[in-house]
């Protein structure tokens, strides 16, 4: 059986509070990011990475110099780095969403760096600007360590999964819009254009991110819509017939979501829950290129092994 470590049970009524705060502080410093980094293809220049201490940035490129953003989960603690050196840091601990943000800035500013954000959160309803936001002030530090302890497991198998795939293929990236962790593969052919309207997210970035048919899947810990931890795969544009098909044992199709779902409870008690989870990746991917008629023989290849080189 797995260790509680390595796959944490997450009851999302445990740190409900916690997990709105801490949504609204990633989207503070990814909006950082988005406002310095130029654009790429699908809002891929945006999200976050699981780091070996918690979420982070990746470099970004301000003044031919690069700083570096991370929520460290470990200590606690917001840490901006910087090539040319400095290094600035602000606890994590319970705090408003203004203060915090107030902070960020202040931290930015001891090393030179002025950057003006979108104060409007992405993504949620009935949003507060974060300078303005004091409703949301909660910080549980072992409920966060237990999240991140999740997303480390998440994202190695979500890894391994993307390495079965050479066509193109999204890094597995922490979106913090809508505070999940995904990877998503393409069939290479354009899709209709999306209808849009997701609450606090510009049609036009929709639009540009769902441009080309996708495969997609993911992690959220829950929201208040839906309360709890799971996985989630969807196609877009949704082909015939993929709903109907058959998945992982213990996942199904939630028609209101319009998603295949299979709950983190039920996964991280299996007898193998990497198994469990690959099974749910593939038989979800197979399910949207079937019925969507993907080229999966040009596409696909054997998931990847440490220092053997991919055969061709």
């Amino acid at each position: 059986m797995p260790s509680a470590e390595q796959w944490p049970e997450l009851p999302y009524a445990d740190w409900r509070d916690t997990a709105a705060t801490l949504q609204l502080w990633t989207q503070i410093i990814g909006k950082v990011r988005l406002s310095l980094t130029p654009w790429l293809n699908h809002g891929w220049q945006v999200p976050l990475y699981v780091t070996a201490r918690g979420l982070g940035s990746s470099p970004i490129p301000v003044d031919r110099e690069n700083l570096e953003l991370e929520f460290d989960f470990v200590s606690h603690r917001l840490v901006a780095s910087t090539s040319r050196g400095e290094i600035e840091t602000l606890p994590l601990e319970p705090q408003t969403v203004a203060d915090f943000y107030r902070r960020v800035v202040g931290l930015l500013g001891r090393i030179g760096i002025a950057v003006s954000i979108n104060q409007a959160p992405n993504e949620i309803a009935n949003a507060i600007r974060f300078s303005e936001d004091r409703a949301h002030a909660a910080y549980d530090a072992p409920a966060v360590h237990r999240f991140w302890r999740a997303l480390i497991q998440v994202d190695r198998v979500f890894k391994l999964f993307r390495s079965g795939f050479i066509g193109k293929a999204s890094p597995v990236h922490f979106f913090w819009g809508s505070f999940d962790l995904a990877v998503t593969r393409f069939s290479g052919r354009t899709a209709p254009l999306h209808p849009g309207g997701v609450p606090g997210l510009p049609d036009a970035v929709t639009r540009e991110a769902y441009s080309h048919e996708v495969s997609s899947a993911g992690f959220w810990p829950g929201n208040d819509a839906f309360p709890q931890a799971a996985f989630y795969s969807y196609a877009y544009p949704e082909p015939k017939g993929f709903r109907e098909r058959q998945v992982t044992t213990g996942a199904e199709y939630d028609g209101k979501l319009g998603e295949f779902i299979l709950p983190y409870d039920k996964l991280i008690v299996a007898s193998d829950p990497d198994a469990v989870l690959l099974d749910f990746l593939t038989t979800t991917y197979v399910a949207a290129a079937d019925c969507g008629h993907w080229d999966r023989g040009a596409l696909e290849c054997p998931f990847g092994v440490p220092g053997k080189v991919r055969p061709i």
